[in-house]
């Protein structure tokens, strides 16, 4: 038998969100209706004392992007593993690499960033208390 405190250390052990296969998206409208269900997401399972939430793209070929898209801008928080993808990222946003892993970009690039990125995504999971860079909290 086992006691609560048991129940509870595999319950905090488990992770809260999970890895949701990625679907490729083809046009700008499947790209504005992912948008949409990932702010639903985000409303429906963010608490509000919460910060630094967004989603990790975890990359087909290695890496993952954390993304945030505060007010007027897009934050990437990209891993080393994924530094690949840095020409298609300078391609979408018509900008230079940043000095670190932290990239800003202004938020109407986010329907080009998303059909560039679509299909090298394996899947996305919606994450919270991710630092994106100098002190950019959601």
């Amino acid at each position: 038998m086992q006691d609560k405190s048991d129940q509870d250390d595999r319950d905090d052990a488990r992770p809260r969100f999970r890895p949701v296969p990625w679907t490729g998206l083809e046009t700008p409208a499947d790209v504005e209706l992912w948008i949409a269900e990932h702010n639903l997401a985000l409303q429906e399972h963010i608490r509000p004392n919460e910060t630094g939430y967004g989603v990790r793209f975890t990359l087909a070929e290695g890496g993952d992007i954390y993304m945030q898209t505060p007010d007027n801008a897009i934050v990437l928080d990209v891993t080393p593993d994924a530094e690949w993808v840095a020409p298609l990222i300078v391609a979408v946003a018509r900008t230079e690499p940043p000095k670190g892993s932290t990239w800003v970009l202004p938020d109407d690039k986010l329907i080009q960033l998303i059909m560039g990125l679509s299909s090298l995504i394996a899947s996305t999971t919606l994450v919270v208390g991710h630092n994106f860079g100098r002190g950019r909290m959601g």
